[in-house]
Parts: C-alpha cells; structure tokens; sequence
C-alpha cells in the first residue's frame, strides 16, 4: 500500500507512524509528510511558504487556527452537533478559499462555435486584482485539479448548484465593480463630460 505514494497522481493519503521509516526508504518526488501528531513537517519541499498568496493563506490558516480553538472548547462528550459544526467550518473555509482564488471563473466562460462553453483563460488570469493570486493561477492554471474543476464547468449545461457555486454567487454580488483603467477610463471620462453639458 506505501507504493501508492510514488505514484505521480497528486493525493492526500494517511499513513500509522510505525510506517513512515518505511515510507521514508522509498523513491517519492515532490511530497509533503506532516506528523498530525506533532503538527509538523518530517519532510517538505521549502517552497510552502511562497506558493500561496499571503493573503489567502493567512485567511485559511485563520479558518485552521479556529478550529483548532473550537476542537480545544469541545467538552469531552464530544457531541455530534460540535463535531458537525467543526466540520462545516473546516469546509466552509476551504470552499471561501477556492471562491476568492477562482471564483469569478464564470465571468470568463464563452460559448464556442460547436456550442461548448470554454474558458478564457488569459482574461480569467489577468482579471483578478491581486498581483499575488494572478501569479499563483499561472502555476495553478497547469494543475489536474484545475483541469478537472473547468472540465466539468465547460461540461455543465446548469441545473444543480451546490455550495461552491451559491458561495461564488454571494462573492460576485458583494465585489464591486472594478475601476475602469487606461483607455476605457479615459472614454468613461468622456463620455460623463458630454452627459453634463
């Protein structure tokens, strides 16, 4: 079963503590080993701190710190209400992640010749306003995950809208309308200047 681990296909699995001598002997590239335990890394590629944009990985370490205050408030009977509360704000957290990275995927979706959806995927880049999160797309843009996730958007024909999608409706009705820049601030100008006289 630890052979799994040198497969390419990105993963999250577990492993008992007694396996990880084990584990640590085999050829495995570009993975990260946390001791839950002990909350640490045994092994870590170095570039964990850069990858994510400081602002959302502060916003989801929060969400992890909550919880881990919440887990630290639960009485020891351990209630199923707590635990499904626990649960949901672990969930919700991530979830707000993925909305505020790729959320507004939807305003870049256009209809091809064939009658598909397809993404634009140089506006849908370009058009977030954080300088950060542009350049985390670039490198996430080239994922699976990212893949799968606009594979199935191009392949959606609507219907069910499940809580990522009513989470990214909450998050484009609450984003202002971005500033026109350039020429087409220039034109707005304008075209407010001859509405007046």
């Amino acid at each position: 079963m630890l052979d799994v681990s040198c497969s390419p296909t990105p993963f999250l699995i577990g492993v008992l503590a007694p396996c990880l001598p084990q584990l640590l002997e085999l050829p495995i590239e570009e993975v990260l080993i946390v001791d839950l335990c002990a909350d640490k890394f045994v092994v870590q590629l170095g570039d964990e701190d850069c990858i994510l944009p400081s602002k959302l990985q502060a916003a989801l370490q929060q969400i992890l710190e909550e919880r881990e205050d919440i887990l630290n408030q639960v009485d020891g009977d351990g209630s199923e209400g707590q635990q499904a509360d626990l649960s949901s704000l672990v969930s919700e957290g991530f979830v707000r992640f993925f909305v505020e990275l790729v959320g507004h995927y939807g305003l870049h979706m256009v209809e091809s010749s064939n009658g598909s959806r397809e993404l634009q995927r140089d506006s849908f880049r370009k058009s977030h306003p954080s300088r950060g999160v542009r350049q985390f797309l670039q490198l996430f843009m080239d994922t699976q995950m990212f893949a799968g996730f606009i594979q199935d958007k191009e392949l959606a024909k609507g219907g069910a809208r499940g809580l990522f999608e009513v989470r990214v409706a909450e998050y484009l009705d609450s984003c202002p309308e971005p500033e026109p820049s350039g020429v087409n601030k220039f034109l707005k100008g304008l075209g407010k200047l001859l509405q007046v006289k």
